[in-house]
């Protein structure tokens, strides 16, 4: 997906709202949820009005691959969550690092 340039994609695929550490999937998870641009500005006071508008209209023009990459992000969260439980230790960020390397690459097969 081509992203404007109120977005930013960090190493390991991670798209976040230029300027800022707050990401697209942030974004949208309480968008899912039923948060409005106005309560999105409440959330993330540092975000301007505008910019969350700009956002939630990306994602609509680009529903598909938005909703694909959040559920990806999602994914993501679960499966180390899952392997967190079952390993009953955190990941330390060696580790972390080279499974998110090994998550994209699989994304670009």
């Amino acid at each position: 997906m081509k992203l404007p340039e109120f977005f930013t994609e960090w190493p390991y695929g991670e798209i976040v709202l230029t300027g800022h550490r707050i990401g697209l999937y942030e974004v949208m998870i309480y968008h899912r949820d039923g948060y409005t641009a106005e309560m999105l500005h409440e959330q993330f006071p540092t975000l301007p009005l505008d910019l969350i508008e700009k956002v939630l209209a990306f994602a609509r023009e680009n529903q598909t691959e938005v909703d694909a990459y959040v559920d990806r992000c999602q994914a993501e969260c679960d499966r180390q969550y899952a392997e967190h439980i079952a390993r009953g230790r955190v990941l330390d960020w060696d580790e972390l690092r080279r499974k998110f390397e090994d998550m994209k690459q699989a994304e670009r097969k």
